[in-house]
């Protein structure tokens, strides 16, 4: 194969990639986006709770 063969593969094979990863990243935000404040504050809190075994205190805002 000629150089500029194996230039076009590696351009389109660059091209899949870019196009793969935005695939992923835009799958991974809409299941992020999925999940209500509330849901995203219990989460947070389960996540500190088990980090450090001890209760976060309440916030100020009454939440």
């Amino acid at each position: 194969m000629n150089r500029n063969r194996w230039v076009k593969i590696l351009g389109v094979a660059g091209a899949a990639g870019v196009v793969a990863t935005g695939a992923l990243i835009a799958r991974d935000e809409r299941a992020r986006r999925a999940y209500t404040p509330d849901e995203v504050r219990e989460r947070l809190q389960r996540r500190a709770i088990a980090g450090t075994g001890e209760a976060p205190e309440p916030d100020d805002a009454g939440r």
